[in-house]
């Protein structure tokens, strides 16, 4: 598929100020400036985060109020209970309150809704759960936001109810205590983009404020902080970065039992953001997706190592589990689209039997990244499909779902990931009516953007400039890994690697020579020949092999010189 390469106009005064005002290379200097962190202040926070960079959490929207109320149910020995959610964000915000708590000598209890059988937020079954168990105080985390009809039954039955969330309100607040949610339309809080457990550090911080606590009281949760806020892939800006960058430094040094455990099955050697991202991530969200959620707070909560054991085998066994189920679904979905030719379309729209819900959207989203269209998997029930789908940039398919809702059953999301239901006696019509909306808005014209940092000459950069590039750290949104373009190279040798799937490479300029090795890439080694001239994008990184240490391009793309 054509890529649009696009790189930076990069500001070379600014760029060379840089340089000479901070002792920093070119190619760190040129990254910096790219993205728009050039003052002081700004440098140090980015490259260098210090707790003392954590915002006054007495900013946000009702946290005085939350604070208070918290205070007085401690005070008058209320039954308190946590309402969370069963994805990373949602177990780590509900491990962090409720360890702080304890910490305390405070019992709280905790209610995590079954995927699958519940799915997402509060739910009133589960309200008069928690009313007939004589709770008073309610505290929801990483939820609660859009919850007004429930919030209201909650009231009606006495309990009281805090939400802290990090999801966009709608027009109407629930009708809380006190709605803690920096994306509210009042909020004067700095950074919008926490993850639900970055409001729930917050709200931990105020309460050690108000109680008079040290410091660390609070800031010995960031390793479990820093988990989420990863997993939950807010940008890694401004607040969200320094709590990722200090959290790390605890996570390689952690004194959770469970996350030490996870780490180790993991199988990962250094600890960064790829490690939490693609080793504890998956395991955690397993268990939600599968329908255990339980055991995945557990795992963080239990101070039995024996336990703690048992528990992480279990996760990587629901982690195998719904990797069998996705490849699954990812096949028979795969078959389905060339069988009806749906790659051809503008969306791809398909239905199975048997699809598990808790995967689905993983699928989609790799559907979505093969074919680069806007797919939604829906799996069949009864006389309902119900399922996920994933867009691309540049068509809001939460939008285009709304013009076709008279087809749909109910939805929900946002621009990039919707959850929907439609009637299986309109699935033709629905996917027809999108199909229609995409043709309308051009879809087909839509090409996916490649980011590029810089153009760079092989001549400029060295073992030790690429290694500085690791001041960048933490990767994540919003802080991508800085891209390359290198251009007019000859290839000196090219191969296949794992038996057709990767490509391998050296390649040349006029007197350098470097390695570049091409992930998944492997089917353009019958495309390209020694001797040809082309321009690569990709990574920088020191590739360490019999321990030596050699450059290599970790390429995104290639195309022949022009």
């Amino acid at each position: 598929m054509n890529k649009k390469w696009q790189i930076y106009q990069s500001d070379y005064e600014k760029i060379k100020e840089l340089q000479e005002k901070y002792n920093i290379n070119k190619l760190l200097a040129t990254i910096l400036s790219n993205r728009g962190i050039i003052e002081e202040k700004q440098i140090k926070k980015f490259l260098d985060p210090k707790r003392t960079d954590f915002y006054n959490p007495f900013l946000m929207p009702d946290m005085g109020s939350a604070v208070n109320r918290i205070l007085k149910a401690i005070e008058n020995n209320e039954k308190i209970i946590i309402y969370g959610d069963y994805d990373v964000d949602g177990i780590t915000s509900v491990t962090v309150l409720k360890s702080f708590f304890q910490d305390r000598g405070i019992h709280v209890d905790e209610y995590i809704p079954n995927r699958l059988n519940e799915g997402y937020g509060l739910n009133k079954t589960a309200i008069e759960k928690i009313s007939k168990q004589k709770y008073m105080l309610m505290i929801t985390v990483d939820c609660g936001i859009s919850a007004i009809e429930e919030i209201d039954y909650a009231n009606q039955l006495g309990i009281e109810t805090i939400v802290t969330d990090h999801h966009e309100p709608g027009n109407e607040l629930p009708k809380a205590l006190a709605v803690v949610d920096a994306k509210r339309k009042d909020n004067k809080y700095p950074c919008r983009n926490l993850a639900g457990v970055g409001v729930v550090f917050k709200l931990i911080q105020a309460l050690s404020i108000k109680l008079n606590l040290d410091e660390k009281e609070y800031l010995k949760y960031l390793d479990i902080v820093c988990v989420g806020t990863i997993s939950d892939i807010v940008p890694l800006e401004d607040e969200n970065r320094v709590i990722v960058k200090l959290g790390l430094k605890l996570v390689s040094q952690t004194r959770n039992l469970g996350l030490r455990e996870i780490l180790k099955l993991s199988g990962y050697q250094q600890i960064d953001s790829t490690t939490i991202s693609f080793g504890v991530a998956p395991r955690i969200n397993a268990c939600g997706r599968m329908g255990h959620q339980e055991d995945a707070l557990k795992l963080f909560t239990t101070k039995d190592i024996n336990e703690v054991i048992k528990l992480a085998e279990k996760l990587n066994e629901y982690n195998k589990e719904r990797q069998d189920i996705e490849k699954n679904i990812y096949n028979e979905a795969i078959e389905i689209i060339d069988k009806d030719d749906l790659d051809k379309k503008n969306t791809i729209v398909v239905m199975g039997k048997n699809w598990h819900h808790g995967v689905i959207g993983i699928v989609s989203s790799k559907i979505t990244e093969l074919y680069f269209k806007p797919s939604i998997l829906l799996c069949e029930e009864d006389d309902h499909g119900k399922g996920s789908g994933r867009s691309i940039p540049g068509f809001d398919l939460y939008k285009a779902l709304t013009e076709c809702k008279d087809t749909i059953n109910k939805f929900g999301g946002h621009s990039m990931a919707v959850g929907i239901n439609v009637k299986k006696e309109q699935f033709n019509e629905f996917r027809n009516k999108l199909e229609e909306i995409a043709k309308e808005q051009h879809i087909e014209e839509i090409v996916p953007i490649l980011n590029i940092d810089a153009q760079v000459e092989l001549d400029e950069i060295n073992k030790d400039m690429v290694n500085s590039l690791k001041e960048l750290e933490p990767y994540g949104e919003g802080n991508k890994m800085p891209i390359f373009a290198f251009k007019n190279l000859r290839i000196d040798s090219i191969r296949a690697l794992s038996e057709g799937k990767h490509l391998k490479l050296t390649l040349k300029d006029k007197k350098n020579i470097v390695n570049a090795i091409g992930f998944n890439l492997g089917y353009l080694s019958s495309e390209y020949k020694i001797g040809d001239k082309i321009d690569v994008v990709g990574n920088l990184e020191i590739n360490s092999f019999n321990g030596v240490d050699n450059l290599q391009i970790n390429i995104k793309d290639i195309m022949k010189s022009i």
